[in-house]
């Protein structure tokens, strides 16, 4: 037990240091969006170049991961749209939103650290291979049955340049495309060039753990406690339970069990909030669903560890 504290206690410990440092006002708010966008924008993309540009693509994008994975991440999203829709009576669009955040785990800036604190950095390559999918999977979907609902009884022809153009104006599937492209294509990178992108993506994680702690303060635990909790659970227990079950079937590797059972049971990303703050639909359950989520991954991220091969 106390191996896996040491492994994820650190995690957390930036997490905090942001949430305290905003909370004392140590860090303005100001400060944090800006550090934010810094690893948004700039230092996570890098992050994710570097891993999927040199990825073994044909080692290790092995469909049994990703179907372990996203058939757990689906399976979340469809009982998160049923559960707020039949047992909590919310709106369709509302539903979707609360269906996102049961769909969007926090791949990067949780799963990543934690993978590599308890397994090293050379078992990241199964999680790199589930995060260069992941954004375009989970917007698409999201982006989609929202945009059917909205349009309901209208023209759908407009709908796929919808979806294209919300989904390339984020900049971690920028990065991630140019990643695929020097993968597959083989382009040479300058040393220079490359030792800057290296830079950059050893100032990703702390960056984004520290402002991700500090943009938590201003989410206050509002709303429908209980829908929070459903949510919550799809995201933390349904998810990974999946995940593990699809993955004992299909004879996954050691290596992409853990990596996706891992990333699976981590809390709901910032992107479901921005997701839902994007229609403007169950924006509190979104804020609070992080919030909540986020600090129960400390909990359940021990468990799925303590039991995983």
């Amino acid at each position: 037990m106390i191996a896996l504290i040491d492994i994820i206690l650190p995690v957390f410990l930036v997490l905090g240091f942001g949430y305290f440092a905003v909370w004392k006002g140590w860090f303005k708010e100001t400060s944090v969006d800006e550090l934010m966008k810094f690893a948004q924008n700039f230092a996570v993309p890098c992050l994710l170049f570097k891993g999927i540009s040199s990825l073994d693509l044909g080692a290790h994008f092995d469909v049994r991961l990703l179907f372990s994975f996203y058939a757990g991440a689906i399976s979340g999203f469809i009982v998160g749209i049923t559960g707020a829709r039949l047992l909590f009576k919310r709106s369709w669009e509302d539903s979707i939103a609360i269906g996102f955040i049961g769909l969007f785990s926090n791949s990067l800036l949780l799963g990543l650290p934690i993978t590599e604190r308890a397994y090293g950095s050379d078992a990241l390559a199964s999680n790199y291979a589930i995060i260069a999918i992941h954004s375009p999977i989970c917007y698409a979907i999201g982006i989609t049955t929202m945009e059917i609902v909205k349009n309901r009884g209208g023209k759908l022809s407009a709908l796929p340049a919808k979806v294209l153009r919300s989904m390339f104006r984020n900049a971690l599937i920028l990065g991630i495309s140019a990643g695929l492209i020097v993968n597959l294509t083989g382009i040479p990178l300058h040393n220079t060039l490359q030792s800057a992108i290296d830079l950059m993506a050893r100032a990703a994680l702390p960056a984004a753990l520290f402002a991700l702690g500090g943009v938590l303060v201003r989410y206050k635990p509002q709303g429908d406690l209980r829908t929070i909790g459903f949510i919550v659970s799809v995201s933390l227990v349904l998810h990974p339970t999946v995940t593990w079950l699809l993955g004992t079937s299909l004879n996954l590797s050691t290596e992409g069990f853990r990596s996706a059972v891992v990333t699976a049971a981590m809390a709901p990303g910032i992107n479901a909030y921005l997701f839902a703050n994007m229609y403007g639909h169950a924006k509190r359950v979104a804020a609070s669903a992080v919030l909540i989520g986020t600090g129960l991954t400390v909990l359940t991220a021990a468990f799925w560890l303590m039991i995983l091969p």
